[in-house]
């Protein structure tokens, strides 16, 4: 059994029983914290039915300020853990060969994720109204040009980067073929799911999405580089 060093990381031993060193499990650990916040995130969140919609988010923000908070909180918080769990995916996908897809797709990923955190911040202003007695759905209103454009700049920059880690996947041949199609799925559907402004699927579907897509990638990278595995780029 042969070693090698790998960049900034501990040494990895190659072969069937390859131990991944300190910092790749807790890349996997991010990997697979990261979807699973996002998707309580996601289901506890007041439901919408069709997004955006002024009246609806006056009347959650209304109903429970101190909920309204807090799930936007764990919506921001969710958002960073996405772009630390791609990164760690890049790093896997890198020591496995694979240096093409995932080095694009990554500034993608990072900046639609830093773009899309900035929506909760904006979802506070309703819930300021109700507090001091002012008109949320009116300030919903005001805001919602620029929630749109936020929006839309974040989708499109990360469906960019999902759709470069998906075929990074593809390429890296770093999962079994039945777990590389299920996660190649998965990453296609999250990156499409954001673009749909039906509330089903931006907090059911996007949520289940990046569960199917990470949790076997953060199962592998815990386990340690599979046997075989290298670029097909």
């Amino acid at each position: 059994m042969t070693t090698r060093q790998v960049p900034g990381d501990a040494q990895i031993r190659d072969g069937r029983d390859g131990v991944p060193g300190a910092r790749a499990r807790a890349g996997a650990a991010a990997v697979a914290v990261a979807p699973l916040v996002m998707l309580v995130a996601f289901v506890t969140h007041p439901f919408i039915a069709r997004l955006p919609d002024a009246g609806a988010v006056a009347a959650a923000a209304g109903a429970d300020p101190t909920w309204w908070a807090a799930v936007h909180l764990l919506t921001a918080a969710g958002s960073a853990l996405v772009a630390l769990a791609f990164l760690a995916v890049r790093a896997h996908l890198r020591d496995a060969g694979e240096d093409r897809f995932s080095a694009w797709g990554l500034p993608f990923v990072i900046s639609g994720s830093a773009v899309y955190g900035l929506l909760p911040g904006l979802e506070f202003a309703p819930m300021a109204a109700v507090l001091t007695g002012g008109d949320a759905a009116a300030a919903q209103d005001v805001l919602q040009p620029w929630f749109v454009a936020v929006l839309v700049t974040s989708v499109v920059l990360f469906a960019i980067g999902v759709l470069g880690f998906a075929r990074a996947v593809a390429a890296g041949r770093i999962l079994s073929r039945p777990l590389t199609r299920l996660v190649v799925t998965g990453l296609v559907v999250l990156a499409v799911a954001r673009m749909v402004p039906l509330g089903a699927v931006q907090f059911h579907v996007q949520g289940l999405a990046g569960l199917v897509a990470l949790w076997p990638l953060a199962f592998r990278m815990w386990r340690g580089p599979r046997a075989g595995a290298g670029s097909a780029a």
